[in-house]
């Protein structure tokens, strides 16, 4: 089941981010990575057509506090955000009755694509999220034709859980895998639901 999440002001540190709560300041460095064509496409979302959409969506993300913006520790500069989302088919995906989790989506700028970064802040928060919040496991997904966000999930540890045609945010629908992670810090008994889309190996 999805468990409750706020970002409730958390602040992350690793060795070249901070992950926090966006704030109305940041809208400039938003606007700046959301506005380039093939950013938030890759998540599924169509880049951002003018300064009012960011403004619009950051005030969304300030409101519902379960995304961390993501900043260089460098200089402060936000290049991408890291969303705790609900995730979907919750009544359908039986297996995970009793057990709390959420999804995982992030997006990045494009000037620090290949560089490493996501992975790191993905880390950090599975750390964060499974040691101090308590969660059982995580989800996270990628469209077949994003291998970039393929590899970072391979990297942090998530498995192939189901193989799906999922909807986007810009209204069609695409081919892609959800991948699970669980806590290694706990022992969970799964039994799995529709195996018709299941991939998942124990």
């Amino acid at each position: 089941m999805n468990a409750e999440f706020k970002v409730n002001n958390k602040i992350i540190e690793t060795k070249r981010l901070i992950l926090r709560a966006f704030t109305l300041e940041d809208l400039d460095d938003f606007y700046e990575y959301a506005s380039v064509q093939g950013v938030g496409e890759r998540a599924g979302w169509a880049h951002h057509k003018s300064k009012q959409e960011s403004q619009e969506i950051l005030k969304r993300f300030i409101a519902e506090d379960k995304t961390f913006a993501i900043c260089l520790k460098k200089d402060g500069k936000v290049i991408g955000s890291l969303g705790v989302e609900k995730y979907g088919l919750e009544e359908s995906l039986t297996e995970f009755n009793g057990y709390l989790g959420r999804e995982i989506g992030y997006v990045l700028a494009k000037p620090c694509w290949g560089k490493g970064i996501m992975p790191e802040a993905v880390t950090a928060v599975i750390e964060y999220l499974f040691k101090e919040v308590g969660l059982d496991f995580l989800i996270c997904g990628y469209y077949d034709f994003n291998a970039q966000s393929k590899r970072v999930q391979e990297k942090c540890g998530f498995k192939p859980y189901r193989k799906l045609v999922m909807d986007t945010r810009m209204g069609t629908k695409e081919p892609g895998v959800l991948n699970l992670l669980l806590n290694p810090q706990k022992q969970l008994t799964l039994n799995f639901s529709h195996p018709e889309t299941l991939i998942y190996k124990k």
